[in-house]
């Protein structure tokens, strides 16, 4: 039965294109001190502005650093972001998702009640507000991401713990005796990693792109340290006479966009057990 489901997966070319694009760009972000052909922080005053040329491969910024470098550790930034604040949002929201979902009544009630508090809030607003408090830079964005999207995962981790608490084999167990947080792990849980999985893959790109958003409007990532939204920042505002300050960050950031739909798409497909070999 996996290997059909790998085969299928296979057969999803824009999914095993957006696996590889994504490997590629994990492969640069963690290589970066040997890709890059410069440091990030490297400033060359005659070579200010410059369009791309065999030094500077995607030209450099206003103060003569280079851009395909800072493209480079941008990567490992952004990166870091969408990975660290997914998982640890997937880590929480499965945890309270899966203790509303199972154990239901007042508990499922009051857990969701908090849920609702949040949903108040629009995601990117209670980002700039947590951030507000805790402080700007990579640490204060990775914390503000973190707590704004456990939401969702906790949601879809609650639906999928109300069907799979009703299966036999779990009200066997239960009637057994089982402890409720031993049956969670063992009975409940391998059930729904399934959509888990896809949730991250669809998680990592919406917290990259709301970090690339925060540091765009100057309040994510802070220089020297460079991410695709602070590359995208500073060249916005050339980008007229100097487009090359906007294409290279910014089509970089639409490609890993795609990459993870697709592979988001595929993963989803593969894991899916109802939907039909194509």
């Amino acid at each position: 039965m996996k290997a059909e489901f790998a085969k299928k997966f296979l057969r999803n070319r824009a999914g095993v294109a957006g696996l590889l694009f994504i490997i590629f760009v994990c492969t640069c972000a963690t290589f970066a001190p040997w890709i890059a052909t410069h440091s990030y922080e490297e400033q060359n005053i005659d070579q200010r502005l410059s369009s791309p040329n065999a030094e500077y491969w995607m030209g450099s910024d206003s103060l003569g650093r280079d851009l395909y470098s800072r493209i480079v550790y941008g990567a490992r930034t952004s990166m870091a972001v969408g990975i660290i604040t997914a998982l640890v949002a997937v880590f929480i929201g499965t945890f309270y998702g899966a203790l509303s979902g199972y154990f239901g009544g007042w508990v499922d009630a009051f857990l969701m009640r908090v849920v609702d508090i949040f949903y108040i809030f629009p995601s990117l607003l209670l980002a700039i507000l947590i951030m507000v408090v805790w402080g700007q830079g990579l640490v204060g964005i990775i914390a503000a991401l973190s707590i704004v999207g456990w939401v969702a995962q906790a949601r879809l981790v609650r639906g999928q713990v109300l069907q799979v608490k009703e299966m036999l084999h779990v009200e066997n167990a239960r009637a057994l005796g089982v402890p409720p947080i031993r049956l969670l792990w063992r009975h409940v849980l391998p059930l729904i990693w399934g959509p888990v999985i896809v949730q991250i893959t669809f998680q990592i790109p919406a917290n990259i792109m709301a970090e690339s958003f925060l540091s765009f409007i100057g309040l994510g990532i802070q220089p020297p340290l460079s991410s695709w939204g602070t590359l995208a920042n500073e060249g916005w505002r050339g980008m007229r006479s100097y487009p090359h300050l906007i294409i290279f960050p910014g089509a970089v950031l639409f490609l890993t966009m795609l990459a993870f739909q697709f592979f988001g798409d595929g993963l989803r497909d593969w894991l899916d057990p109802y939907q039909t070999n194509k």
